[in-house]
């Protein structure tokens, strides 16, 4: 990550104990979006009841005290005082300058109060589509979050996905950011996203997405894919991402990272949340995959012998055209898997059928964007010579976010 980042503790005292026991900008609501058309949601949250009702208790738990590792200005409170739903099927977790409860921080008596929440001991993912679509607040010192914590915490060794991170003195751009054992605190391994034009996160609803699968991550902003993190980037680090990990809201007054407030900053702030959904690929459901001129991805012959070319063909409905988009983060039909020649990771390798083995080169993720990416190549499943004639062979190709790397899937 470009800016300092300092340590994101799990020292919250109700939680310890808890642990040992779209792609649109607007302010229309948006139903969440799954990364791929068959998909299972495990996870849904639109935020849907009466104005000033707390969140659902069965989904989150709230979390209460300060955070000194940080160096975080605000005390995060229960119940519904600083996140409520408004009615209109959002959660709106307000930062307050005020301290009506004589609350203690580290720092001494607070000044500020908040809301975080998490889903730990109710929810936990492990690969798939992470999303949330949310406005957030703007000014020196704030800090919205919507990350991932490993289970069990035992921080950094077990792992942080930040999804989205935002601090005040950087309105256009958002962070998403890996911590883990030797790469924690600011030696995160991460990458910005900045809107064009000048434009402030502050401004509207923005959709922020991970998609996960084994030994990769993919963020995007809005569909717009922006980094992709697999265990090479890591520089011979340990992955930790290979396991469940639970969902975490909130919203930072202050700390090492944004700075504190100053005399700019207006209070009150409110992070808005329209929906966080997590859908994961479900492998007993099958499908087409098409792409280029309405064509589908085809196993040339319907030959199961490895090394079967993979073609862009006429839809057909047969079965050399129905994949299944696995939880293992291959794309399976006949029996077998798509498979990248050779392991190559260059420019025009071909694609091909193959006994599924599970090396890098079946590996696949297919993101929010409708990209279908090798992340040991870091490429894109690309129609060659952006050719719709039938019997064009596949291949893999830098990603170019043109209509031949563009697929739907289901």
């Amino acid at each position: 990550m470009s800016s300092p980042r300092r340590l994101r503790r799990w020292l919250i005292a109700a939680v310890s104990a808890a642990l040992v026991a779209s792609a649109a900008a607007g302010t229309a609501k948006a139903e969440p979006a799954d990364a791929t058309a068959a998909a299972a949601v495990t996870f849904s949250d639109t935020f849907d009841g009466p104005a000033g009702a707390a969140v659902d208790s069965s989904k989150w738990q709230i979390e209460t005290g300060d955070n000194v590792n940080n160096h975080e200005r605000q005390y995060y409170t229960s119940g519904n005082k600083n996140a409520a739903l408004d009615g209109q099927g959002h959660l709106v977790i307000t930062a307050r300058k005020e301290n009506p409860a004589n609350y203690q921080c580290w720092y001494g008596t607070c000044q500020y109060t908040s809301a975080r929440l998490n889903t730990s001991g109710k929810f936990t993912a492990q690969y798939g589509h992470v999303e949330a679509r949310m406005k957030v607040p703007r000014g020196q010192g704030m800090w919205p979050a919507f990350w991932m914590l490993g289970t069990p915490v035992n921080w950094p060794d077990s792992g942080e996905i930040d999804i989205m991170e935002n601090v005040g003195f950087e309105p256009s751009t958002v962070h998403g950011t890996l911590h883990g054992p030797g790469y924690s605190g600011s030696g995160g391994i991460g990458a910005g996203y900045t809107l064009p034009g000048g434009q402030a996160f502050a401004d509207a609803f923005h959709t922020f997405a991970v998609d996960w699968a084994p030994d990769s991550i993919t963020w995007s902003v809005d569909g717009n894919v922006y980094q992709r993190r697999t265990p090479a980037d890591l520089g011979g680090k340990q992955w930790v991402f290979n396991k469940p990990y639970f969902l975490i809201l909130n919203l930072a007054v202050g700390g090492y990272w944004p700075g504190d407030p100053d005399g700019s900053t207006v209070f009150p702030q409110q992070l808005v949340v329209d929906h966080v959904s997590v859908t994961t690929s479900d492998s007993s459901t099958g499908g087409a995959i098409r792409g280029l001129a309405g064509k589908c991805v085809d196993v040339a012959g319907a030959n199961t012998a490895n090394g079967t070319p993979v073609q862009l063909y006429d839809c057909n409905g047969t079965a050399a055209q129905n994949w299944t988009v696995g939880g293992d983060g291959t794309l399976r039909a006949l029996g077998k898997c798509l498979d990248v020649a050779s392991g190559g990771t260059a420019d025009g390798t071909p694609v091909q059928l193959w006994d599924c083995n599970g090396t890098a080169a079946q590996k696949w993720v297919v993101t929010g964007a409708r990209d279908i990416v090798n992340p040991q190549a870091d490429k894109c499943l690309d129609v060659t010579g952006n050719n719709s004639a039938n019997a064009t062979r596949l291949q893999i190709w830098t990603c170019s976010g043109g209509a031949n790397q563009k697929w739907t899937v289901g």
